[in-house]
Parts: C-alpha cells; sequence; structure tokens
C-alpha cells in the first residue's frame, strides 16, 4: 500500500493545494441528537440552567468551524467568508445544519462537519443533568460545491 500524503522522508504532510483555483466553495452537513420528552420541553422552554440552549449550541458551532485546523492535523487553516448554523425540531430531535463558506483553494466539508459536531455536543453538555441518554446520530456532509472535485450531494 503506497500513502500518498507523506514525503520522501515518510513524513505525514498536508496536501499542497498551492496549484488549485481559488474557488467559491461551499460545504453544508447535518446531524441529529435525540433527547427525552422531559429535557426536550426544557429546550423549548428556555429552562435549561447552564442558559439558552440553542443560542450557545449555534455560537459553539460557528467557533467549531473557524477553529478546524487546530484540531485535525492535516487540516487547512482557511478563511471563512460565512459560517451558519441552524436547528429543526422534530419530535424529540434536534437537528442541526451547518453551512461553511470560502473562496480559497480548498474546500470546507471539514468547518461544516467540524460545525455540527461541536453544536451537537454543547447541546448534550447542557441537557446531561436532565438526561444522559441522548443519541446523536446521523452526522454526514449533505453538499459540498465548488473545487477540483465538482459537486457532492448526499
Amino acid at each position: 500500500m503506497e500513502f500518498t500524503h507523506f514525503d520522501e522522508n515518510k513524513n505525514a504532510v498536508m496536501v499542497d493545494v498551492s496549484e488549485k483555483d481559488i474557488t467559491n466553495r461551499i460545504a453544508t452537513a447535518t446531524g441529529r441528537i435525540t433527547l427525552c420528552n422531559e429535557a426536550m420541553e426544557a429546550v423549548k422552554g428556555r429552562k435549561i440552567k447552564k442558559g439558552d440552549v440553542l443560542t450557545v449550541a449555534q455560537v459553539a458551532g460557528i467557533m467549531g468551524q473557524k477553529r478546524t485546523s487546530e484540531l485535525i492535523p492535516m487540516c487547512h487553516n482557511i478563511n471563512l467568508t460565512s459560517s451558519k448554523i441552524t436547528f429543526e425540531i422534530k419530535g424529540n430531535d434536534i437537528i442541526v445544519f451547518s453551512k461553511a463558506k470560502t473562496s480559497g483553494q480548498t474546500g470546507v466539508e471539514m468547518e461544516a462537519l467540524m460545525g455540527v459536531n461541536i453544536a451537537l455536543l454543547t447541546i448534550y453538555d447542557m441537557c446531561k443533568a436532565i438526561d444522559k441518554r441522548m443519541l446523536i446520530s446521523d452526522v454526514h456532509l449533505v453538499e459540498k460545491t465548488g473545487g477540483k472535485s465538482g459537486d457532492f450531494f448526499f
């Protein structure tokens, strides 16, 4: 097996994107967390002691997008031109959507995925006093546009 992201001395390296064209790149990811009835009612009624769960999770998700390269070793540090975290409540599920945009030489899939995960973990953290059985699931890339590899839709 040949590893493509190693240099001649077998050291791990970031992919060289210097020859890639600068294009507008957008990625959207999603995930869900399932809460018990009591926890969901507390979220909806803004009765969680740590604060307004969705507002805090929204800010945390945006912060997660912005700091992706600090946590994923081979991920490029990119300048986001837009970062958006939104929620949809369906029954006892909170569905998180994370959208990241940039104009650059590498994509924003990892930033979108990081935003979803951090928002979900923030919801878990804020609600765990009521419900330790929350289930985080279905985290995945929904779509990405721009770049050499073209568009992707789940």
